[in-house]
């Protein structure tokens, strides 16, 4: 690679996405090639461009005006195909949401797809299968439904599920605790923590009765404190440094060494695609790092980019689940709700061990 191709790559994150050919980018800017005249959207299957002969515009328009023409192969002025695939999968998503969704060969002919090839494009694009997202729209409505219910088995029936039978098999799963606890909104459970100092300011580490629920990074205790009465709002929130003591030594080495193993149980909440999410990083060794859209890849939804940030976002057990180890495709640290600081700072103590 040259030394234009290199200065570019590393200062303009719009390059890896023509490198990538991430059609996550399609829309948000178009490239166009001096030597050809052309301009194409981010994803072009065309032969790549050398990084001297590209310029980048915001849209279709500018690139016009500027001299050049769309190009025949991506037709970047057109609805892009993943755009299409998406507004396909969006109203299957809607469907799925009935009270009865449909089974899957009449959601495919809707679509006018070959069931396997409806199944594996949807789970490409929302990262569930459509058994799964089904189930996971109707556990969604079943905590709706359990806040307002008369009692729990008005809330599993409105809900949509066929029995009470099938439905506490897997209650713990859906919901975090028994299905009249949640009704109570979370009442009966015991959320302990304790907050204690390490290098990257302080940490508070809260347990439920299945395991590690929250790690969290900050510099005010009393603002640490809060973040956990909000989240876990209708549980009680014991502070019990004491209790916890054996607890937070090990997530302080953790933070000191997160390359070490860590041996606690976690309780992970979240919806399926955020926990396979979770599992993905967990899978990546200390010291790599792997970007948004190859998690993506690797929980079979390539697609699915922006929803691989979200779920990272949304991690509250730092270290123990690895979100610091995802960058951006330009390689960049890019977002950590604890702060770029203590990402770096978390992937060089890794680095050095």
């Amino acid at each position: 690679m040259d030394t234009i191709t290199q200065t570019l790559s590393s200062n303009d994150p719009r390059w890896a996405a023509v490198v990538a050919r991430d059609n996550a980018h399609d829309g948000s800017f178009v490239f166009a090639v001096t030597t050809t005249g052309i301009y194409c959207r981010p994803s072009c299957p065309a032969r790549r461009p050398l990084a001297q002969n590209v310029r980048f515009f915001a849209s279709c328009a500018e690139a016009e005006k500027a001299g050049f023409r769309a190009c025949l192969r991506c037709r970047p002025r057109d609805v892009s195909p993943g755009a299409r695939q998406n507004e396909m999968i969006a109203a299957a998503c809607r469907t799925l949401e009935a009270d009865t969704p449909p089974p899957l060969e009449a959601l495919a002919a809707k679509a006018g797809l070959s069931r396997f090839h409806f199944h594996r494009l949807f789970k490409a694009v929302t990262g569930v299968t459509p058994m799964a997202y089904a189930k996971e729209r109707r556990a969604a409505r079943l905590r709706q439904e359990l806040a307002g219910a008369s009692s729990v088995t008005d809330a599993i029936y409105a809900a949509g599920f066929g029995s009470n039978s099938r439905f506490y098999e897997r209650s713990d799963t859906m919901l975090g605790m028994k299905p009249a606890a949640f009704r109570d909104g979370g009442n009966a459970a015991d959320i302990v923590y304790a907050i204690g100092a390490c290098s990257l300011g302080l940490v508070l580490v809260a347990r439920s009765e299945k395991g590690i629920c929250a790690i969290m990074l900050g510099d005010d205790a009393s603002v640490l404190a809060q973040e956990i009465k909000t989240r876990f709002s209708k549980a009680r929130s014991i502070e019990a440094n004491a209790e916890l003591s054996d607890v937070l030594a090990k997530v302080v080495a953790l933070v000191e060494a997160p390359a070490r193993d860590f041996d606690l149980p976690l309780d992970i909440r979240g919806t399926l695609f955020q926990q396979k999410v979770w599992a993905a990083l967990r899978a990546i060794p200390p010291g790599e790092t792997a970007t948004y859209t190859e998690i993506a890849r690797r929980i079979g939804a390539p697609s699915a980019t922006r929803a691989v940030a979200g779920a990272c976002a949304a991690n509250k057990i730092a270290v123990a689940i690895p979100c610091h180890r995802v960058l951006r495709s330009d390689g960049n640290l890019s977002g950590y709700r604890w702060g770029p600081a203590r990402k770096r700072a978390l992937l060089d103590k890794e680095r050095k061990s």
